[in-house]
């Protein structure tokens, strides 16, 4: 990567956007997976917005109080990885940069190569990680919300396991380089659980919002 990797949170979406869409090495499908993680967050959090506070929902006022909470706490988290995910493939490409002339080199580059591969992919799987929670909790907004806001608690769901899925496939793409077997295994089957329980959360949100319509 060339050059600083810009502060997004503290520039016009716009800005974002351009660079994603530019030639760029980053921000890529990592970072617009937490991003999308970050919108359906900000979605469970409106729908608690929309709830909290008003008399007809106070049978689930403390509930949706917690949830609340809990969606911003993701929520910054995911704005967080956004950025992480930025610089997170820098340390491969220095290491790929690395001198290669002497087998000491040679050696020193490959280990530095293999580190960098384990740091690109632990970003990507702490987003799926963190939106999985994001699906979970649009169940809870989709059940015991403002039916009014019923469709942004489903969406909401859509975007955190469209965020699970696309954060699973940046880190297999490391898998794929990485030679320690054990790890690749065990991160492979943890990211095959994400997007199972992600899919059935969907579903089971989607299903929730389509009967409160």
């Amino acid at each position: 990567m060339t050059g600083p990797v810009p502060a997004y949170l503290d520039e016009p979406l716009r800005v974002y956007l351009d660079d994603a869409a530019s030639g760029k090495p980053a921000p890529g499908g990592g970072s617009v997976s937490a991003c999308v993680g970050a919108l359906g967050a900000a979605l469970v959090a409106m729908v608690c917005n929309l709830t909290v506070g008003r008399e007809k929902f106070a049978a689930v006022d403390a509930e949706l109080r917690r949830l609340l909470v809990r969606a911003e706490t993701l929520r910054a988290r995911l704005q967080g990885l956004l950025q992480e995910d930025t610089a997170a493939y820098s340390g491969v490409i220095a290491a790929y940069r690395l001198p290669k002339e002497t087998d000491e080199e040679r050696a020193a580059r490959h280990a530095a190569i293999q580190d960098g591969l384990r740091c690109a992919a632990a970003v990507p799987l702490e987003t799926a990680r963190v939106a999985l929670e994001v699906c979970r909790l649009a169940l809870t907004a989709a059940e015991k919300g403002n039916p009014q806001a019923v469709t942004d608690a489903g969406i909401a769901a859509l975007l955190g396991e469209a965020a699970v899925v696309g954060a699973a496939l940046n880190v297999r793409i490391n898998l794929g380089a990485i030679e320690d077997q054990g790890y690749v295994r065990a991160t492979g089957e943890e990211l095959d659980r994400l997007e199972a329980e992600a899919a059935g959360l969907r579903e089971a949100v989607l299903a929730a919002t389509r009967a409160r319509l």
